[in-house]
């Protein structure tokens, strides 16, 4: 039997006004003595879950706000389903474009106090070279993310798994928090979500994914939901299937279609407006709605016209250029991944404020 001893530790609402910007300084793993090696290369990375301690119970907490947006859609009750969380990392360590495990931290202890609770959650990281088969296809697929490496000192540079190690400090927190991993090389976490998310809808589980990143929204349905960090307001704020319609005014289904004809400047992926100025959104929109998707719409301009002469010549020159975009831009759904059942257990909360105040005191600790 493992015992415990407790520290003074502040309140969630402490702890969130004290997390700051800052940026993460290569140190050894300050949870346990493991000797990390940041050259070896797993497939899959995970960390097991804590079963809770004989005796112990977990006192259920009441729904806020946000929980009850997250039981109805389109502004009708839904039938109950148990919720699986998925916290996309890599976005949340950063601050705008500055490296910060700061933000992590503040996101985290924020997300596991008001948003997810006990529900279990699953976390997922980039793999090493996850975009390696989209920049194939693309070469300027994200070419001007700022990279952790670029904000770094040359000492920092030179140290020797620096990245790796900030991976590592990552999920030695959240193994504490009772929240598993997943890193699968050669694949982007967008990708391994998209592949679990399908498997944990497939046992009857609803979806929630925690993430800022729009490539996500080609997943929203009716069992699918997004929770994003906003950080201007300090909170996660939930988007359904009636948001993204409010918002779009079409399916979700159509958004991948969209994007692959407007583009994603943030991603490095060109619209078709760069090689026809005139073919806007609008005009995408309008034939989005009419074929249902960008292979109709292909399938339909190459044998008949189906709309002004400027979008029908573009559609039939470019067709090769927009499916590419696809390729690009659609989430895969195929990662030799799978899920477990041991992440779909309850989550055990007891660690939640000893393991994030920790983890802030080294972040406070550390020196640039």
């Amino acid at each position: 039997m493992v015992t415990t001893t407790m520290l003074s530790v502040p309140n969630m609402r402490t702890l969130e006004t004290r997390l700051g910007a800052g940026s993460y300084l290569g140190q050894p793993c300050f949870w346990c003595s493991c000797n990390f090696n940041p050259t070896v290369s797993l497939s899959v990375v995970s960390c097991k879950i804590q079963k809770p301690a004989t005796g112990l119970t977990t006192k259920k907490t009441k729904l806020n706000s946000s929980d009850s947006l997250n039981q109805t859609v389109g502004g009708h009750n839904k039938e109950k389903k148990k919720r699986v969380f998925f916290l996309d990392v890599n976005p949340l360590c950063y601050e705008g474009s500055k490296p910060s495990l700061h933000s992590f931290l503040r996101w985290l202890s924020l997300f596991l106090s008001q948003v997810s609770h006990t529900d279990p959650v699953i976390a997922v990281v980039d793999g090493e070279r996850g975009s390696e088969h989209r920049r194939q296809l693309l070469p300027s697929y994200k070419a001007q993310r700022t990279k952790f490496m670029r904000h770094l000192s040359s000492s920092q540079r030179l140290s020797k798994g620096y990245v790796g190690k900030s991976y590592q400090v990552i999920s030695d927190v959240l193994r504490k928090c009772n929240v598993p991993i997943i890193k699968v090389d050669g694949h982007e976490a967008d990708d391994v979500v998209a592949t679990l998310a399908g498997q944990v809808l497939d046992k009857g589980f609803r979806v929630v994914i925690a993430s800022p990143d729009k490539d996500f929204k080609q997943l929203i349905s009716e069992d699918v939901q997004i929770v994003m960090p906003l950080p201007e307001l300090r909170r996660w704020s939930f988007y359904t299937l009636k948001h993204y319609k409010d918002q779009y005014n079409c399916d979700p289904q159509s958004d991948l279609s969209l994007r692959c004809i407007v583009g994603d400047e943030v991603d490095g992926v060109p619209g078709i407006q760069h090689v026809v100025p005139s073919f806007g959104r609008k005009t995408a929109v309008k034939l989005i709605k009419k074929h249902g998707s960008l292979e109709n719409l292909l399938g339909a301009a190459a044998i008949r016209t189906v709309g002004k002469p400027y979008a029908q010549d573009a559609l039939t020159k470019y067709a090769d250029y927009l499916r590419r975009n696809y390729q690009v831009l659609a989430l895969k759904r195929d990662v030799n991944v799978q899920l477990l059942e041991e992440w779909l257990v309850d989550r055990n909360t007891n660690n939640d404020k000893i393991a994030l105040s920790t983890f802030l005191k080294y972040l406070e600790g550390s020196k640039e």
